[in-house]
């Protein structure tokens, strides 16, 4: 459940509406370049099933420190509605129809700076915890309960931008450790979860207010409770244009298999970025809670520090 939330909002909305590309503009590198800002967050997930997930996120950045360094939290909050998908547990034997309800917390810290010559570095630390009860819909007695404890998580971006903002190159990692609990009526097992995820990409301007994005993002997870080792890859492709002295965006994009689409809406010190993903996250969770799904992201982002008329 957390890649229809927090999986998504490291990146930022405008990211997400062009293609997702986490190492060019959604690169904890550059959150030096959104100084003296606060954002609310808003998402919501639905499936053609009618399985629903939604979060809520409040977040600030400082102004600029020594060195023009700047610090990023934000708040997260995430849950479900009823959620009806096939599962099992070692109490239950044969895989069967289910119901359960998540939830999901967390807090990040983004820290970026400039180095010169168009270098920038940023690192991610993060804090996230998980709950999920399940209960089978064909012998309720039959229930199951998940939960992640906290284990140092974090990453780190490079990005390198030309002194004409024509071409911006990038690379980021996210390295996340949790240790999951598995609770049934054959007991308590444990186990860790860890999974990695590189991505690299580039994004150029062939014209005045034009962007380019091209991405490849490489994942690895492993998890000892549930004996799964796998490794994905999968492109990021998007295209933005912007107007009105960039008062304006448009942009669409392709994020690993799910297609989007964004826009940027600024009006006095206010900026608004919406995104809409079909089939967001397919490629990670597959088709467990359901075929189909449409997602809309939204942030409100005001910067505190803009000239006050």
């Amino acid at each position: 459940m957390r890649e229809f939330a927090s999986g998504q909002i490291k990146k930022g909305v405008r990211s997400i509406g062009f293609g997702g590309d986490g190492a060019t503009w959604g690169n904890y590198a550059l959150v030096w370049k959104d100084a003296g800002t606060l954002l609310a967050d808003g998402g919501d997930t639905g499936f053609s099933n009618g399985n629903n997930f939604h979060f809520w996120a409040t977040g600030a950045t400082t102004p600029l420190l020594w060195h023009d360094l700047a610090i990023y939290v934000i708040a997260l909050k995430q849950d479900s509605n009823d959620i009806h998908f096939m599962t099992t547990s070692p109490a239950w034997g044969q895989r069967q129809p289910a119901i359960g309800q998540g939830a999901n917390q967390a807090i990040f810290t983004k820290m970026a700076m400039p180095l010169g010559g168009g270098l920038s570095a940023g690192i991610l630390l993060s804090h996230e915890v998980s709950q999920f009860s399940t209960q089978s819909t064909v012998n309720s007695t039959r229930a199951t309960q998940y939960q992640t404890d906290w284990r140092p998580s974090g990453g780190w971006g490079l990005a390198w931008e030309k002194p004409d903002s024509s071409l911006l190159v990038g690379f980021r990692a996210l390295l996340n450790r949790d240790r999951e609990r598995r609770i049934d009526a054959s007991g308590s097992a444990e186990g860790s979860a860890q999974a990695n995820e590189y991505r690299i990409g580039a994004s150029y301007s062939p014209w005045e207010g034009a962007l380019m994005d091209l991405g490849h993002t490489r994942l690895q997870r492993q998890n000892t409770l549930s004996g799964t080792n796998t490794t994905f890859e999968a492109p990021n492709l998007g295209f933005e244009q912007s107007f009105n002295d960039n008062r304006m965006a448009l942009r669409f994009g392709l994020d690993e298999s799910s297609p989007g689409a964004g826009f940027t809406a600024k009006f006095a010190a206010f900026k608004l970025d919406v995104a809409y993903i079909h089939n967001m996250a397919r490629e990670r969770v597959g088709d467990l809670f359901g075929v189909n799904s449409q997602s809309l992201i939204m942030t409100l982002n005001f910067n505190y520090q803009a000239p006050r008329y």
